[in-house]
């Protein structure tokens, strides 16, 4: 687990270890894990924790749990722990939005504030790839085009302020499955459920459900395909992301039907020079930062 962040957050280009990072705590399993990793990762956190008071003493509770779970209780002296009150409801009526806009607004916001008051480079959220693929799912419900298909982004502004601190999901590589197995089985970390998570009234939750019975490979095989659309779209927009570079390399390589595109481009973007790749027709070779495609009949 702490592995495949660490080189997710690389390639994403997320953070650099020893930056100071806002990382998003509810007590959930998700951020649980997220806040055990970048601390092991050897980022310097600050840890940012909302009570909504949503779900009466349900919302106290998590509060509590967070303020004396052993990931911030052993180490108060260098982690610094932030919470928030928010009169959810009230604000909700005041804005004539629902319940739910009005706690993503309000927790942005706050976040924001917090992240540039500490200086944090980013602030870590901790969504999944079950969260990517239900986001790609309820978007598919709805109606959407291409950028409703890209699902949620590694790196992305904070949507809510417009703000020079980004938002980062270094979870993204990983589903929720393998984090309980993480947190329980290897870790031996303790989180707290949502109550709320299973009432179905809610769309996004109803979607949630019917992603539990997906295996984990089909939940992988979505927020994969999700990430190859960014690429796409980064391309079809003139962005120079390397999402958008590896589109462009497997447009050039697909009639000549080499297997795993992934691994030519990792070979290219690291100079590996006179690296060989062959397919049932062609051998590509890369040489001084180029690709060199020659027929193999």
């Amino acid at each position: 687990m702490l592995r495949r962040v660490m080189q997710y957050i690389k390639n994403q280009h997320l953070l650099a270890r020893g930056e100071r990072v806002l990382v998003c705590v509810s007590g959930g399993a998700d951020s649980i894990a997220l806040l055990d990793v970048m601390l092991r990762g050897g980022f310097d956190c600050v840890v940012a924790h909302c009570n909504f008071h949503l779900r009466d003493k349900e919302s106290d509770r998590d509060e509590l749990f967070v303020r004396n779970h052993p990931l911030i209780s052993e180490n108060q002296r260098v982690i610094p722990l932030l919470v928030e009150h928010f009169d959810t409801v009230g604000y909700a009526q005041a804005n004539h939005c629902s319940i739910e806009v009005a706690a993503r607004q309000l927790r942005y916001q706050w976040f924001d504030q917090v992240a540039r008051e500490y200086s944090c480079q980013a602030i870590a959220v901790a969504h999944h790839q079950n969260d990517q693929a239900e986001t790609v799912i309820l978007n598919l419900k709805r109606g959407t085009g291409l950028r409703g298909l890209c699902g949620m982004r590694a790196k992305s502004s904070n949507p809510i302020v417009n703000s020079t601190v980004p938002i980062i999901r270094p979870l993204l590589c990983t589903t929720h499955q393998y984090i309980c197995h993480y947190l329980r089985d290897i870790r031996h970390l303790q989180w707290v459920e949502d109550s709320t998570n299973t009432d179905t009234t809610f769309t996004r939750n109803s979607i949630r459900q019917e992603i539990q019975h997906y295996t984990q490979s089909e939940i992988e095989h979505i927020a994969t395909t999700a990430e190859h659309l960014q690429g796409y779209l980064d391309w079809i927009e003139k962005r120079d992301s390397e999402a958008a570079q590896q589109v462009q390399l497997y447009e050039q390589l697909r009639e000549y039907h080499f297997p795993e595109p992934e691994k030519i481009y990792r070979a290219l973007k690291s100079n590996v020079g006179g690296k060989t790749f062959i397919s049932p027709t062609h051998k590509v070779t890369i040489k001084k930062g180029k690709l060199c495609i020659t027929s193999e009949s």
